[in-house]
């Protein structure tokens, strides 16, 4: 397999969307194993709950100073520039963002295009039931 580039402004947002932030595809269906995208949220905003089915995500906090709520809303890690998050298959999570400021965070995924189901509530869907 070639080389694949995505230039920035080339990033597309038709991928699976939750509320309260807009994902942009940066490498979507290009590798059988990993996807790409960039998550943008804006001040005071946080995503549905959602999960990534049989994926797991790895998360790099870009700029902007967010958090991943997990564990049925009860846990909340910060994400600070340059950190680092691994959220596991079928983790319910939501992304905050109580600042002031923008929140980018680079995300890849496994599988050839990203799974987002969004939840209407904590523990609305049993991890394997999709």
């Amino acid at each position: 397999m070639p080389l694949t580039h995505t230039p920035s402004t080339a990033l597309s947002a038709t991928t699976a969307q939750s509320s309260g932030m807009t994902r942009a595809a940066a490498l979507s269906a290009a590798s059988a194993h990993l996807n790409a995208s960039l998550m943008t949220a804006q001040p005071h905003s946080a995503s549905a709950v959602h999960h990534h089915g049989a994926q797991d995500t790895v998360v790099y906090a870009r700029s902007g100073h967010g958090a991943i709520v997990t564990e049925g809303g009860r846990k909340t890690q910060p994400m600070a520039p340059g950190d680092f998050a691994l959220i596991p298959a079928w983790e319910e999570h939501q992304e905050v963002n109580n600042g002031e400021e923008e929140v980018v965070w680079a995300i890849v995924r496994t599988g050839r295009e990203a799974v987002v189901v969004n939840l209407g509530r904590w523990g609305e869907s049993l991890k394997g039931e999709e």
